[in-house]
């Protein structure tokens, strides 16, 4: 069953949500939160060892009863259905989109083309959870019989972002192993990782579906010509392995076969670190750590398909962002973990979300008339409070923003950790209140200012608050917390998609400089500029005259 092509903007509930917005535009949340005590009780989810308050939002049950009718008119139950079972949802791929599979059940059945791809996922599990153990242990060696002590993960995009986040996030259960991660095709990049290895002791994890990407394959040959400076050809097979599934090419660059883990093409890139693409993960936290993040991961896939849409989070988290992008013209999100630990999953999440609802044409083929993807961006707290917060409190940009912070601290150090917190609900507070001008001047009488710098100075001292925030609060930092994160913001994802009326699991915007690129590589290599723009042969002609 394919999803359906309704434009949103003409179903009932988004006609009534335009009028409804016109009433809560101005709403004051301070005094909703006056006028109803009981306000918290109606918006907040507790789930598993999660808690979401979304009460600091410019919402009432209206808002909310209304954004809950335009999920049931886009038929978002049904695509849920599909979203699970492996149906074609990626239509321009004509590909099922399956990354839930990875962390399914063993007894589960999915199918794709009439086939249970569960025991073949099982089968790559068991081959990683096998491969990480002869690691780590030391029964696998390199070339000259010393254990491995590095580990070297070769990819751009899905490939990269999500297992550095997730080896980042679980750093505090790392085992002895180092890990590093090559993206960017940049030279300079992949030498300052060289310098810091060991080719005897380095173990490279070269991941690419088609082993065809070129940043990755450019990364791989520059390693693997250093590391045959101190090693023979047939050393390669055993310090290189491939997640990938071109065998022939894989082959061909000296990676054993045996060493090669599959990836299928109903997994998107950017949602693949629960697949083969996460070895490096399991080996710098050891397999154990990387079956809960896949067990965390699931149970928020249960909890997403079971529960009720108004204690669904994954649901209502994206409704209340569809809310902010589609009626207060809010563009931006900030993610703001209170923890140093998910630093990178900000970034890890760009990809996650810009990348499938950066679309501007609907599932039925024609532009659309509304806005669609948000623009994501954040920086853990309390560094992000001495950086951007000034613009989230006091600029002119309305900028929703999800505060991720843990309950209990994992080295323990509960002086820091309470300090942490204390930032953590201070700011979320003080972006609800303000600071109005009786409370400014009260400061300043306090302080026994004088009058003419008080007047002065008063209007840059006033907050206006009202600005919307949603708190998530978890028991502790753990693999399988992690899982249900991850997870948690990848189903919102997917109810956005589903509510635009857009294909989320395609991107083809990314192609087009790609193409570009191999014809301006082969313009460069030769120095023969050919026909571009003006702007583009005068920058390619200073480029090579100066290179």
């Amino acid at each position: 069953m394919a999803l359906n092509t309704l434009n949103p903007t003409e179903t009932v509930a988004w006609k009534k949500l335009q009028a409804h917005y016109q009433d809560m535009q101005n709403a004051s949340m301070p005094e909703m939160f006056q006028t109803d005590t009981s306000r918290i009780d109606k918006f907040n989810i507790k789930w598993n060892d999660f808690l979401i308050d979304y009460s600091k939002n410019i919402i009432n049950p209206e808002t909310m009863s209304l954004l809950l009718d335009l999920a049931n008119e886009m038929g978002l139950k049904a695509a849920i259905a599909e979203y699970f079972d492996g149906g074609i949802i990626n239509q321009t791929e004509n590909r099922a989109v399956l990354h839930t599979a990875l962390r399914a059940k063993e007894s589960s059945v999915v199918n794709v083309n009439g086939q249970n791809v569960i025991p073949e996922v099982y089968e790559v599990k068991n081959n990683i959870r096998k491969f990480t153990e002869e690691i780590t242990s030391g029964k696998r060696t390199g070339f000259t019989g010393k254990y491995f002590t590095d580990i070297v993960n070769i990819g751009i995009g899905g490939s990269d972002l999500g297992p550095a986040m997730a080896v980042e996030a679980l750093q505090y259960y790392k085992n002895h192993l180092n890990v590093h991660f090559v993206s960017n095709v940049d030279g300079d990049h992949v030498n300052e990782i060289i310098k810091k290895i060991n080719p005897e002791t380095t173990l490279f994890v070269v991941v690419s579906k088609t082993f065809t990407t070129q940043e990755t394959l450019t990364n791989s040959e520059t390693i693997k010509e250093w590391f045959l400076k101190s090693a023979t050809q047939e050393d390669v097979a055993k310090h290189f392995v491939a997640v990938s599934t071109n065998i022939q090419k894989v082959t061909e660059f000296g990676i054993n076969p045996e060493n090669v883990f599959p990836m299928w093409d109903w997994v998107g890139g950017r949602f693949s670190l629960w697949s083969a693409v996460g070895l490096t993960i399991s080996l710098a936290v050891g397999f154990d750590n990387f079956e809960e993040l896949l067990e965390g991961a699931s149970e928020m896939d249960t909890h997403f398909k079971t529960a009720d849409f108004d204690k669904n989070m994954p649901v209502v988290l994206a409704l209340l962002s569809i809310w902010y992008n589609n009626f207060f013209g809010a563009e931006s999100e900030a993610l703001i973990p209170y923890t140093q630990y998910l630093q990178k999953l900000a970034p890890y999440l760009q990809q996650g979300i810009m990348e499938s609802n950066g679309k501007s044409v609907g599932r039925d083929g024609k532009i659309v008339n509304y806005q669609t993807g948000t623009i994501i961006w954040g920086e853990p707290g309390t560094n992000s409070q001495h950086a951007f917060f000034q613009l989230i409190h006091q600029g002119t940009k309305l900028i929703p923003s999800d505060f991720i912070g843990y309950i209990k601290p994992l080295h323990g150090n509960l002086d820091h950790h309470n300090k942490l917190m204390s930032n953590f609900f201070a700011q979320t507070e003080a972006l609800l209140h303000g600071k109005t001008k009786d409370q400014v001047q009260s400061e300043f009488d306090k302080q026994g200012l004088d009058a003419e710098k008080a007047k002065f100075l008063l209007p840059f001292k006033v907050f206006n608050g009202n600005k919307p925030t949603n708190t998530i609060l978890i028991d502790k930092l753990s693999a399988k917390s992690l899982g249900s994160l991850i997870a948690l913001y990848e189903h919102k994802i997917f109810v956005q998609g589903i509510i635009w009326n857009i294909f989320s699991y395609d991107q083809w915007g990314v192609e087009l400089g790609k193409q570009l690129a191999n014809t301006i590589l082969e313009e460069i290599n030769t120095k023969k500029v050919d026909n571009h723009d003006c702007s583009t042969e005068f920058l390619l002609n200073y480029f090579l005259k100066n290179n």
